[in-house]
């Protein structure tokens, strides 16, 4: 079995067994003693600066009309606080407090994957992110400057949100403007490391129930570990309120945001355990050892550039004391424009003029990758919530309409002549022989959905209540690819009697159905600070829903003659909340079943959607504040998928799905000792993951589970300034973070690293 192993140390790390499971679900159900707290009065309690503040009550989204508590489905919030003890500047960095949650996938072959590409329970569910309950677009790192919460809601998402990956959707929360005058600023310094945020909100005295909140952030940032490679942006936010503290409320948040990264191509994985020599002829070059980690085999010419813009109008109307009505209209733009020198580390890119001499080694930088991609929302959604009586029966109701147009084009890119091979151990970026330029060809997809919904949260008396929800969803997709013609291959394109290079409409195809999602889950509530559920939840993902891109290929799923992919989810849990609903704990027991997959058919050799895949496993978690001093806030999961009909996904006999960890773990915790000092620190498993299935020959099959471990220390100076020390990687773990579909490349974890940050409070 060939895999990837921790370099420095020998032993690999145990798994986490199931006893440990069962042990930490115990924990998570409370005793009686416990239960007993429900007689006792409710308490709110706010945490004073500088204490933890880990646990959420609820989610934004007004289509969740109930506390987290009583919310039948597995839900983590992951706060403001969380981020700014741990220094997580990015999406992905942040979704680590959530286990299982990461960008394990770093591409196929030459194609790499950028910004935030994230697994969450087996499934790619980098299409279900969303700002304020928005669909954000595009393939992107998304910073966390302008963000108070991040909500992760696991299992089907497609009553809350429509279309969506299988297994869950992502929520960012905006920072908006308030009546409450405050203003801070930080400045983060590290090995090569700048960044500067500052965010202000001040009411607008001039003007009654009127405030400004204003959040702007710089970052120059080369990367810990990795030659040249940069990620370096700005960004800046506004949020305009009216109204507040009345009927009728108004915002208007406006983003913009620009990257200016030089993106990472991988490492080869030559030297790693696991590999061996792609060429029988020469099996040296497996033994020859390990590459540098640190290397960089593109080029100074690779650039990654980004900028995003969103505007959003929301307004807000009490209609009674018990029923509000919103209207939120969201436009937003992403443009990605990027070249990456990639490569494939295939026996015929591998070449060894002096076998007995590894520093004239070369390989082929073969798979340059280029992408112009523009992503465009439009979006108008109403919302209304009530709470209704009928008789002994009291309604928690959400209803509403949405419609969107969401468009994506890529812009074709030719080049000419080649980059030369770089040393395989010595490789030098400062090269030239290759140039590229825009050919005209572009590929257009556009998404235009129409859907309404309703949710009602029936409590029947004190201790039951049933939560069901409802989507029904029309929508058309259309796609149009105009490219070069002529090539060879089965990418070929027929020049239908024109010169090769002719520009053609390659694929003209549109799909228009309709959607409908549902859910449906019942409560228990044995005490007034705990809940037992069962819940069952669909969602559904139709050609061409994740990416905009229909084709005429028997062998795609975005072939518009095909159904969606369904998804069902059916999950058990528990939730507490403890000393004095502080600390929330939570259990849940979950089976994804997702369906309509495309195989192809042994015999007749056509393709059919018969195939099934299923993930089910268990989840546990624990956040809020053991003392008003103490926080935590943790997760478990085991995970156990399997291909249930069909073709195998990875690289062994097994069924299992790639990219998933049958064990994660992650864990953070802070402690006020007083005097202004506090100390915090936590640890992540991620267990054994299996990459892709290709042809490729040598390469590590799988990468090894790790640990790894972060510090914290902060002091309060003053009331108005504090410093902040976060240690990352104390005990310089050497881990595999991402791993390419063939094998060929991957991303190293970061080494031990140290940032400063110095906040002021005005």
């Amino acid at each position: 079995m060939a895999y990837i192993r921790s370099r420095k140390h020998g032993a690999s790390t145990p798994a986490l067994k199931s006893t440990t499971a069962a042990t930490l679900l115990a924990l998570a159900v409370p005793t009686a003693a416990l239960a007993a707290e429900a007689t006792l009065p409710t308490v709110t309690v706010t945490a004073p600066t500088g204490q933890p503040e880990y646990k959420a009550e609820r989610v934004a989204s007004p289509k969740f009309t109930e506390p987290l508590l009583d919310t039948p489905q597995t839900v983590s919030v992951i706060t403001e606080q969380l981020v700014k003890e741990q220094g997580a500047t990015t999406l992905t960095e942040a979704l680590r407090n959530s286990p299982g949650v990461s960008t394990f996938f770093l591409g196929e072959n030459g194609n790499t994957t950028t910004g935030d590409a994230i697994y969450m329970r087996g499934f790619d569910s980098s299409s279900s992110i969303y700002v304020d309950g928005v669909r954000d677009l595009g393939s992107i790192s998304r910073d966390t400057f302008n963000v108070s919460q991040i909500e992760v809601t696991k299992g089907p998402a497609g009553t809350d949100y429509g279309r969506s990956a299988p297994t869950g959707a992502i929520n960012l929360v905006t920072k908006r403007a308030s009546l409450e005058d405050a203003g801070n600023a930080s400045l983060v310094a590290g090995d090569d490391y700048l960044r500067a945020t500052a965010d202000l909100n001040r009411a607008i005295t001039a003007i009654e129930g009127a405030a400004l909140r204003v959040n702007v952030m710089g970052q120059k940032d080369g990367v810990v570990g990795r030659d040249m490679v940069e990620n370096n942006r700005w960004g800046v936010a506004g949020s305009l309120a009216y109204g507040l503290g009345s009927p009728t409320r108004a915002f208007l948040d406006v983003m913009h945001v620009e990257q200016n990264n030089v993106p990472d191509g991988g490492v080869p994985t030559i030297g790693l355990p696991g590999y061996s020599s792609p060429d029988p002829k020469r099996p040296f070059i497996g033994g020859a050892g390990r590459v540098d980690p640190e290397n960089f085999y593109g080029t100074t010419h690779d650039y990654d550039d980004v900028r995003a813009d969103m505007v959003t109008f929301t307004i807000e109307h009490d209609l009674s004391p018990t029923a509000t009505l919103r209207n939120t209209t969201r436009w937003g733009k992403t443009r990605q424009d990027y070249m990456l020198t990639a490569f494939m580390g295939s026996a015929a890119n591998l070449l060894t003029p002096n076998p007995l001499d590894p520093s004239t080694w070369t390989l082929a930088r073969s798979t340059p990758t280029f992408k112009n991609q523009t992503n465009e929302i439009l979006t108008n959604q109403t919302n209304v919530t009530a709470t209704v009586q009928t008789g002994a029966l009291v309604h928690d109701l959400s209803g509403g309409v949405e419609f969107t147009r969401e468009k994506q084009t890529n812009l074709s890119t030719v080049r000419t002549g080649n980059w030369p091979a770089a040393n395989l151990y010595d490789p030098d970026p400062n090269v030239s022989g290759m140039t590229w330029e825009l050919n005209g060809g572009h590929a257009d997809g556009e998404t235009r959905t129409a859907a309404v919904y309703l949710f009602d949260t029936i409590k029947l008396n004190e201790q039951w209540q049933v939560n069901g929800g409802m989507r029904l969803e029309r929508y058309k997709t259309s796609y149009t690819n105009v490219a070069a013609c002529g090539g060879t291959g089965n990418s070929a394109i027929p020049c239908q009697g024109n010169p090769t290079g002719t520009l053609v409409t390659a694929t003209d195809l549109d799909d228009a159905d309709n959607l409908f999602n549902w859910k449906l889950g019942v409560v228990y509530k044995p005490a007034a600070n705990g809940s037992i559920y069962v819940n069952y939840a669909t969602s559904q993902q139709p050609p061409g829903g994740n990416n905009f891109t229909l084709s005429s290929n028997a062998n795609n799923a975005g072939n518009p003659d095909y159904k969606p992919q369904e998804a069902r989810t059916a999950e058990i849990g528990t939730k507490w909340d403890l000393l004095d609903r502080q600390l929330s704990l939570t259990a849940a027991i979950y089976r994804t079943e997702v369906r309509n997959e495309v195989e192809q058919d042994p015999v007749d050799l056509q393709y059919y959607q018969t195939g099934k895949k299923r993930v089910q496993g268990i989840e546990l978690g624990a956040v809020g504040q053991i003392t008003k001093n103490w926080g935590v806030s943790a997760g478990f999961t085991i995970m156990d998928t399997k291909v249930l009909s069909g073709a195998n996904v990875g690289n062994d006999d097994s069924h299992d799905l790639n990219y998933t960890p049958k064990n994660a773990f992650t864990a953070w915790t802070s402690y006020n000792l007083g005097h202004g000092f506090t100390v915090g620190g936590g640890g992540r498993y991620v267990g054994q993951l299996q990459r892709g299935k290709d042809g490729a020959v040598g390469t590590p099959k799988y990468v090894e589970s790790y640990w790894m471990f972060d510090g914290m220390a902060s002091y309060a100076v003053s009331k108005n300034f504090d410093v902040q020390l976060n240690v990352y990687n104390l005990f310089d773990e050497d881990y595999v973070a991402a791993i390419n579909k063939s094998g060929y490349r991957y991303t190293p974890g970061t080494p031990r690293s140290a940032r400063l940050t110095a906040s002021f409070i005005f």
